[in-house]
This record gives structure tokens, C-alpha cells and sequence, in this order.
């Protein structure tokens, strides 16, 4: 049973890594690496999303359980990094907002679709959406709330009144691609519109290409990260993505929200995903944490292979 996970989990990361190897051999420049990144996320990516939402069999399962075991990790594993950074790490409120980005914000886009489907197939794939079609918004909304916050308190700005931030939250999630390709699949379903034909062979050709090119990308993407200086806060935020957050999403799943078996295989192995970019972008944006995301975002990355194999074993044992 290890070796058949591995086996699972293994593709995903050769992917990842020959996409690393690509661009710091300079194989391909690194204006290539971000071309085939803007591909995924603003075509491939939607592609796959859109057309998994306006074909997908939900069934009767509540959703509210699902969300509820995957924030539980999301909140435990954020809160517990901002405060160790905070206090531990004496570092200043902005710092802390990325700390609990770092260590709660899963890549469910460039991993988290491979690796779902390659594990638990187009079954897995529902739940999965679900908790995305949450995850984005959730996680915008609360990233800007308390940024704006920590950069008051920091004094490196003035509170944005609350029709301002409502505004630039919404112009954010109406235009992200991943959001607009959710709502117009569901739209789609609910309408009953066909998707068959021309139309369909178009989407299926467009979505072949999503996952491998999503994983490329993001290998290539690696090199700009990579391992910098005060490796200590990036290890520590790292145990809590990999190991803390996904424990308390599996034990939520099981024991508080009782989620069928298969919808709490996927929240787990999605809260055990590596940390995503998004924590570097917004240590950018508020200039600061820049070391600790980077340092998060390999580590994770890296060791994920290693990680999302065991607790992808260990649910299969538990449910066996």
C-alpha cells in the first residue's frame, strides 16, 4: 500500500521538479515560465474548473460539514503561526498576517488538482471544488481584512473605510479567473445547458493540458523562492502546514463534522498541500515576511512529496 501511494503522489512531484530543472538550467527563459503560469491560471486552470462544476454529480451531501473541517485546520494552523511569530518571533503585526498565510493557505490550485485527481479521480474532484469554490473568497476577504489592520497598527497606513476595502475585496474576486469559472459552472449546471460536441472537444483538449502545464509552471516558478536567509520561522510555519493543519481538518472531518470517508480523505490531503504563492505575494504587497514566506513555500513544496504521501497512506489504513 506505501509504495501504490507513492506511486500516486511521485508523478505529481517529478512534474514539479523537472519544471524546477527546466528553469534553473535555463532551458527555457524565465519570461517562458511565466507565460505558461498566466496559460494555467487564467485559461487552463478555469477550463478544468468550469467544466468539472457544470458536469459534477454533488448528490444530497451537505457541504457545511466539509467546509466547516477544512476552515477548523485553516483557523488552528493560522492562528497558532501568527501568534508564534508574533510573540516567539518577536516580529511586527504584518508579519504575523503572513505567518498565518504561510501556514494555512494551501496551493489548491497548481497541487492540490493533481494531486486530488491522481489520487481519489473525477469523485475526489467534487468535494475538492467545493472547499475551492469557498476557499478563494474565505481567504481573500480575511488576508485583506487583517492586513489592513496589522499595517494600521504598524503605522504604514490609515484605516480603509469600510466601502473602500468592501470594494477592492469584491473587484479582487470579480475578476479572478478561478471565481468567474466556479459561478459560470454552476450556472451552467443549475441551467441544464449540454455540454457536448465542438464545445466539449474544444474544453477537453484545453483541460488535458491543466494539470502537467500547472505543474511545470510552478517547478519553474521555485527558482525565484528558493531558500533564504532565518530558515527558523520558515521550518516552523512549515511542521504547522504539513502536519498540524491537516491533523485538525482529518480529526474535524472524523469526529466533530462525521463527513462521508471519501469527502474527509480530500480535505485532509488538501490541507496537507504546500504552502501557495500567494503568501510571497502579500509579504511583497506589505513589504515584509519576504524570507519567512519564500523559506515556507520551498520547504513545503519539497517535502510534500514526502508528507502528502504519508497522510494519503494514512487515511487509506484508516479507512481500510
Amino acid at each position: 500500500m506505501p509504495y501504490d501511494i507513492f506511486a500516486i503522489v511521485l508523478p505529481v512531484f517529478i512534474l514539479i521538479g523537472i519544471g524546477y530543472a527546466t528553469a534553473r538550467s535555463k532551458l527555457l527563459s524565465e519570461s517562458a515560465g511565466d507565460a505558461l503560469g498566466q496559460y494555467v491560471y487564467h485559461i487552463a486552470i478555469p477550463v478544468l474548473v468550469f467544466k468539472t462544476m457544470a458536469t459534477a454529480q454533488i448528490g444530497d451531501e451537505n457541504p457545511w460539514g466539509l467546509w466547516g473541517a477544512y476552515f477548523s485546520g485553516v483557523a488552528i494552523a493560522w492562528g497558532l503561526a501568527s501568534v508564534i511569530v508574533r510573540k516567539g518571533f518577536a516580529r511586527e503585526a504584518r508579519a504575523g498576517v503572513v505567518a498565518g498565510i504561510s501556514a494555512s493557505f494551501a496551493n489548491t490550485v497548481m497541487v492540490g488538482i493533481p494531486l486530488i485527481s491522481s489520487a481519489y479521480g473525477d469523485a475526489g474532484l467534487i468535494p475538492f471544488l467545493l472547499i475551492l469554490s469557498v476557499h478563494l473568497p474565505v481567504m481573500t476577504i480575511t488576508i485583506s481584512i487583517l492586513m489592513e489592520r496589522a499595517a494600521v497598527i504598524d503605522g504604514y497606513g490609515e484605516r480603509l473605510p469600510p466601502k473602500d476595502l468592501f470594494r477592492r475585496i469584491v473587484l479582487n474576486l470579480a475578476t479572478n479567473p478561478i471565481v468567474i469559472a466556479i459561478m459560470l459552472g454552476l450556472v451552467w449546471r443549475l441551467a441544464a445547458f449540454p455540454l457536448s460536441g465542438l464545445f466539449e472537444d474544444v474544453l477537453s483538449r484545453i483541460e488535458s493540458t491543466a494539470l502537467p502545464v500547472a505543474l511545470l509552471s510552478l517547478g519553474m516558478s521555485m527558482v525565484q523562492y528558493g531558500i533564504r536567509g532565518n530558515m527558523l520561522p520558515g521550518i516552523v510555519l512549515s511542521v504547522l502546514k504539513l502536519v498540524l493543519m491537516p491533523a485538525v481538518v482529518f480529526f474535524s472531518a472524523i469526529y466533530i463534522f462525521h463527513i462521508p470517508p471519501l469527502w474527509a480523505a480530500v480535505a485532509t490531503a488538501t490541507a496537507a498541500c504546500p504552502t501557495g504563492v500567494n503568501a510571497y505575494i502579500f509579504a511583497n504587497r506589505y513589504g515584509t515576511g519576504h524570507a519567512m514566506s519564500a523559506n515556507s513555500i520551498a520547504l513545503t513544496t519539497f517535502s510534500a512529496v514526502v508528507s502528502t504521501s504519508m497522510w494519503i497512506a494514512f487515511i487509506a489504513y484508516w479507512q481500510s
